[in-house]
C-alpha cells in the first residue's frame, strides 16, 4: 500500500537530499552533532508543513534553507551574545566559498571528513554510511552483523571523538586523500551492498543506494583514475550493478545468479565494467602494485558476465581468483563465498566441507544458513536442508529473499 503524495515526496527528497543538506550544513558551521540534528529538524517541518502548504517548488532547497534556519536557532540558544549574532549572520552571508581542493563535491569532500584517521575504520564506515548514505542505525547494525545498540553506541562515540580531538572540517588535501582512501572505499562499498539486497524496509533493491554509491564510485575515480582499487571498486559496482534487472521477478522473489535471464543484463554497464578491469590487469602486468581486494571481486565478477551461460563459468578460474582473494582477506565471509565456488568446481560434498568450517563465525548469518541449505537439498539431505532454510529465513527481513528460500523450502520432498 502506498502512501499520500505528499508522503511520498516525502520520502524520495530523503533519500535523495540527505546527504546533500547534511554536508552542506557540516561545510557551514564545521559540527557533525549540529548539521545532523538540524536537517532532522527539517525533515519535522517538512512533515508538517508540506501536507497542509504543498510541496514546495525546490523540496532539497527548501530544506536546506530549513536546516540552516534550524542550525542558527540552535547556536542563538548555547552560544553567548556576541557569538549568536555572529552565527545569525551566516544567514545572508553571500561571501564566496573558500576553494575547494582537490574534492570539489560536498558530499565527498563529507565523505573523506568522516574518514579521518583518528578513528578506527568500523568507526569512520558507520558514522558516514549514518551521514552520506542516510542508512538508518539498525540498516548498519545488519551490515556489520553487530546489535543496533552496539551500532547506536559506535557512532555516538565517533562523534565525540572528532569533538574532543578537534578534527578540523576542511578540505582534505592530496595527502589525506590517499590516507582515508580505504575508509572511504569501504563505506562506499557497505552503501551499494545495501542497495543490492536490502536488509531493511518493505523493498528488496534499493536502487537509489546503489547509484549513489555508483555517482560516488565515479567521482573517485575521476580523482584518482590511476589507483587500482578505485578502478576495481567501481568495476565491481557496475558489474554487479548489471544484473539488477534480472535479479527479483514479477512475483516479487530473489533470481539467483545461475538462474537470472542473462539477456536482461545491462550489456553497457558490463562493456564499462570489462574495461576497468582490463585497465587494472594491464596496470599490473606494467609493474604497478598487485591487485586489491576490489580488483580481485571485479576480476571473479568479469567471469560471471562474460559467460553465455551459467554452465558455461569458467569456475576453476573464480576458485584461484578467491584463492588470491582468501590470501588478501581471510575472513569468515570471504571463505564462505569461496566454498560456493568450489562447490560448484569440485562438488557440493566439498563446498559443505568448507562451508562448515566458518560455520560458528557466522552463525547469525543469513547467507551461511541459506548456502548450506542448498548444498544439503544437493546432496539430499532434505531433513537438514529443511532445518538451515528456516534459520535462513529468521535471518532475514529482505521480502525476495524470503520468497525465494520459502519456495525453496517448499519445493522439498523429504
Amino acid at each position: 500500500m502506498t502512501g499520500s503524495p505528499v508522503e511520498e515526496a516525502i520520502s524520495r527528497t530523503h533519500r535523495e537530499e540527505w546527504a546533500r543538506v547534511v554536508a552542506s550544513l557540516a561545510r557551514r558551521f564545521g559540527d557533525l552533532d549540529l548539521a545532523e540534528e538540524a536537517a532532522a529538524d527539517a525533515w519535522v517541518a517538512a512533515v508538517e508543513r508540506w501536507p497542509r502548504d504543498g510541496i514546495p517548488p525546490n523540496p532539497g532547497g527548501w530544506l536546506t534553507t530549513t536546516a540552516t534556519r534550524r542550525a542558527i536557532d540552535r547556536l542563538r540558544r548555547e552560544l553567548k551574545r556576541d557569538a549568536k549574532q555572529e552565527a545569525a549572520s551566516l544567514l545572508v552571508d553571500d561571501s564566496p566559498l573558500a576553494p575547494t581542493g582537490p574534492v570539489q563535491d560536498d558530499r565527498l569532500r563529507l565523505l573523506f571528513t568522516c574518514c579521518h584517521p583518528a578513528l578506527a575504520l568500523e568507526a569512520r564506515v558507520a558514522l558516514t554510511l549514518r551521514l552520506i548514505g542516510g542508512l538508518t542505525v539498525a540498516e548498519i547494525a545488519r551490515a556489520f552483523l553487530v546489535q543496533e545498540t552496539t551500532m547506536a553506541q559506535r557512532i555516538t562515540r565517533a562523534k565525540a571523538k572528532i569533538k574532543a580531538a578537534h578534527i578540523p572540517y576542511r578540505v582534505p588535501s592530496e595527502t589525506d586523500v590517499r590516507a582515508r582512501l580505504a575508509g572511504v572505499l569501504a563505506v562506499v562499498f557497505l552503501i551499494f551492498n545495501e542497495g543490492y539486497l536490502a536488509t531493511y524496509g518493505d523493498e528488496p533493491l534499493r536502487a537509489d543506494l546503489s547509484d549513489e554509491a555508483i555517482r560516488f564510485g565515479r567521482l573517485l575515480h575521476a580523482l584518482l583514475p590511476d589507483d587500482g582499487e578505485v578502478t576495481g571498486l567501481l568495476a565491481l559496482m557496475l558489474l554487479t550493478d548489471a544484473r539488477r534487472a534480472a535479479r527479483v521477478d514479477d512475483g516479487g522473489e530473489l533470481v539467483t545468479l545461475g538462474e537470472q535471464e542473462r539477456a536482461r543484463w545491462d550489456a553497457a554497464l558490463i562493456r564499462e565494467g570489462h574495461v576497468l578491469v582490463r585497465e587494472c590487469v594491464d596496470a599490473v602486468a606494467a609493474g604497478g602494485a598487485p591487485p586489491g581486494r576490489y580488483q580481485l571481486l571485479a576480476a571473479i565478477n568479469a567471469v560471471h558476465t562474460q559467460a553465455r551461460s551459467a554452465s558455461a563459468t569458467d569456475w576453476g578460474q573464480v576458485v584461484t581468483l578467491y584463492d588470491r582473494l582468501v590470501a588478501l582477506d581471510p575472513s569468515p565471509i570471504v571463505r564462505l563465498n569461496r566454498a560456493v565456488a568450489v562447490a560448484e568446481r569440485y562438488g557440493a560434498a566439498r563446498g559443505l566441507a568448507e562451508v562448515d568450517e566458518v560455520a560458528a563465525a557466522l552463525v547469525g548469518y543469513h547467507a551461511l544458513h541459506a548456502t548450506r541449505a542448498d548444498l544439503l537439498r544437493r546432496l539430499g539431505r532434505e531433513g537438514e536442508a529443511r532445518a538451515a532454510y528456516d534459520r535462513a529465513l529468521a535471518l532475514t527481513d529482505n521480502p525476495a529473499e524470503q520468497a525465494y528460500l520459502a519456495r525453496r523450502r517448499a519445493d522439498l520432498v523429504g
